[in-house]
This record gives structure tokens, C-alpha cells and sequence, in this order.
């Protein structure tokens, strides 16, 4: 399970949260990744799966897409940060 901490040893509440919502919406949750990095003073999270989940990622007509992004703005709004969800495939 996710639960470790990442490089640095301090595990992001914003990375932990599009982790434990994606990990439950694929078929392959061992190969999800996400990946945070800082760009322009926004926390960017970067997320990759295995490539026949990623249409369970996007969902019909992007919704679920917008839902983990709306997730991740409200997330980091309550941590006082700017945060992105980049969806790499």
C-alpha cells in the first residue's frame, strides 16, 4: 500500500490523496505512480498508471479527470497550497 513516505521521508497529504482515490479506481494499482514536484510556486502531481487503466482515470467525457483535479484543488486549498494534476500516460 501506499502509505510510505516519498523521497525526502515526508509522505504529501496531496500526493497520498489522488494515490488511495486512484489505486481504488484501476485494475492494476501496483502500477500507479505519482510523482510531485514544484513549478512556479504550484505543487504539480504527476500520475501515471498502466495503460489499459487510463481510460478508468479520464472516465466518460473527462469527468473523473475533473473530479480527482477538483479533489486535488480542495486538498491543497485546505494545506494553504496551489496544486496541478498532470495525467502522463
Amino acid at each position: 500500500m501506499s502509505g510510505m513516505p516519498d523521497d525526502q521521508g515526508v509522505s504529501s497529504p496531496l500526493r497520498a490523496v489522488i494515490e488511495v482515490v486512484v489505486r481504488a479506481l484501476v485494475d492494476h494499482p501496483d502500477a500507479v505512480k505519482v510523482t510531485e514536484s514544484v513549478r512556479r510556486g504550484i505543487n504539480v502531481l504527476e500520475l501515471r498508471t498502466a495503460p489499459g487503466d487510463m481510460g478508468k482515470i479520464i472516465g466518460r467525457q473527462g469527468r473523473t479527470a475533473a473530479a480527482l483535479r477538483t479533489l486535488l484543488a480542495v486538498t491543497a486549498d485546505r494545506h494553504g497550497k496551489k496544486a496541478q494534476l498532470d495525467i502522463k500516460d
